[in-house]
């Protein structure tokens, strides 16, 4: 048996690991009690009987709260805002997620008055580095205790095993064997034939979005609106945070859109192969990059790429509560000031394709642009323009003798 403790909360998803993870925390760490707190940030039918299971296999409660409003507020709109995409398709679904899970994990634990925090991350995976980093922030004297780190259980069939001895009901089998993330945001899916990156993914294993073959043979357009980076209105309707989400989810698995198949590198040092689905996230990030097209001059776009790929670091990497994102944050606020307007998109067949933008404040001048002539446009002022600019790579050749 390991050191007691007397209470320890648990991150509790009602899957198969946080299943197990309730009897055998009874039987290694001196029976404590084990609260089960589950964060309801879109997993919907998952949710259904998780308290009354929860009890059932041990626990002496089970919070259930719905942090949907202040998931996609908080964080699901500042990474839009801030352009971030890990390893240049990961829409970070699962990333995001974890510091608002484990942050108000370490709030129950200091309202219980427990003495330490559980989760069911494998020793291999970024969650660990994610939940634990929270915890380290929020409240470092916590116990943190990770089973996967210490019992004998190797793999999800030991795992499978383990349940059906103790009588502790789950839904994984192993015919059906993914292991799956779901949020508002995205579903993944890793594990079972996806072990194999030549494997193509079996189409049942897609639990959001229909396939692009069996998608409307029409296309249907929708149209977004931002304030200051904000997405706010569905085709002129204003909706909250989380029903323009929905609303979007919806359109966009209908037409199959936002599927990724991706062999990413885990902060952990090793590859892993993962498929995700995130049908409403691609749409708001193509028609957020639209209305950028039209705000944002230059040079702040192209430091923002660069600003963009460190956010999708940090927030991969679990530093989401770190001075840096906060500065970072800071930056993509100033840049959002100007992005106001809509972008129109035609959904159709896994595509969401940027057919239209506009903005109040566009530095795009009609005048300026037209190959017609203007006045507000000398072209024969271009010559003096490429002789400067050019003018290093002249005295690169002359001094070569070219």
């Amino acid at each position: 048996m390991s050191a007691k403790v007397s209470k320890v909360v648990l991150a509790y998803s009602g899957g198969l690991d946080t299943s197990i993870i309730v009897p055998w925390l009874k039987q290694n760490y001196g029976n404590p009690e084990v609260i089960c707190y589950c964060a309801h940030i879109g997993q919907d039918d998952e949710l259904g009987g998780l308290e009354e299971k929860a009890i059932a296999t041990g626990a002496s409660k089970c919070y259930v709260e719905d942090l949907r409003e202040e998931f996609v507020r908080d964080f699901l709109f500042p990474l839009l805002q801030s352009g971030a995409v890990y390893e240049r398709t990961y829409l970070l679904g699962t990333s995001v997620a974890r510091p608002l899970i484990a942050r108000r994990q370490v709030e129950i634990a200091a309202m219980e008055g427990a003495d330490a925090v559980a989760h069911g991350c494998t020793g291999k995976g970024n969650d660990q580095v994610r939940f634990e980093l929270t915890y380290m922030a929020f409240n470092p004297h916590l116990k943190v205790i990770a089973p996967w780190r210490e019992w004998n259980i190797r793999s999800r069939e030991d795992a499978l095993d383990y349940a059906a001895e103790y009588n502790v009901p789950v839904s994984a089998t192993l015919k059906s064997i993914y292991s799956r993330d779901r949020n508002i945001w995205h579903m993944s899916h890793e594990g079972g034939l996806l072990e194999d990156p030549w494997n193509e993914p079996e189409e049942p294993m897609y639990t959001l979005t229909t396939s692009p073959e069996a998608a409307p043979d029409e296309p249907e357009y929708v149209t977004i609106g931002f304030e200051q980076g904000v997405p706010v209105s569905v085709d002129g309707e204003r909706l909250g945070p989380v029903a323009l989400l929905l609303a979007l989810n919806e359109r966009g698995a209908k037409h199959g859109i936002g599927r990724v198949d991706l062999v990413e590198n885990r902060l952990v040092g090793m590859k892993s192969h993962g498929v995700y689905e995130t049908p409403g996230g691609t749409i708001l990030r193509v028609a957020h990059q639209g209305l950028e097209q039209l705000t944002l001059d230059r040079d702040t776009l192209h430091y923002k790429d660069v600003v963009a790929h460190r956010y999708a670091e940090l927030v991969y990497y679990g530093q989401w509560y770190t001075p840096l994102r906060e500065a970072l944050d800071a930056f993509v606020r100033v840049t959002q000031q100007n992005v106001t307007g809509e972008a129109r998109l035609k959904l159709y067949k896994g595509n969401a394709t940027l057919v239209g933008r506009r903005a109040a404040r566009s530095l795009y001048n009609l005048d300026i642009a037209s190959f017609t002539m203007s006045a507000s446009y000398d072209q024969k002022d271009a010559e003096g323009f490429i002789k400067i600019f050019g003018l290093p790579m002249k005295v690169h050749a002359l001094v070569e003798g070219k």
